[in-house]
């Protein structure tokens, strides 16, 4: 493989931020389930970037797409029930804008 195309780069970044930031709601507030949700979310982000940087272009601005569709909507939730910006509306704004970059980048790709 050679160098990583810049579309690919959203994904790995924000799969990373991710993966961290569930590991930092484990350690701070102990939840199970900020860690298991950040790294699978996460891995899937990332798993996406290597998919772009590969041959599947279209499918991994799909699952990039879809996976942050799913934060949208769980982190979304969670910031109209709490009112709190961090975690869930900082995390829901970003997949927000993640989900619509890779949307658009999966319909160039489209066969």
């Amino acid at each position: 493989m050679g160098s990583v195309p810049g579309s690919a780069h959203p994904a790995f970044g924000f799969g990373a931020v991710t993966i961290v930031g569930g590991l930092v709601g484990y350690l701070k507030k102990g939840s199970k389930a900020s860690l298991g949700a950040g790294v699978v979310c996460g891995s899937l982000l990332v798993g996406s970037g290597l998919m772009i940087s590969g041959e599947s272009q279209y499918g991994g601005h799909s699952l990039a797409a879809g996976t942050s569709a799913l934060m949208v909507l769980g982190m979304g939730q969670r910031f109209l029930k709490t009112g709190k910006f961090m975690p869930a509306g900082i995390v829901a704004t970003l997949a927000t804008v993640s989900s619509a970059y890779h949307v658009k980048k999966a319909l160039e790709w489209r066969d």
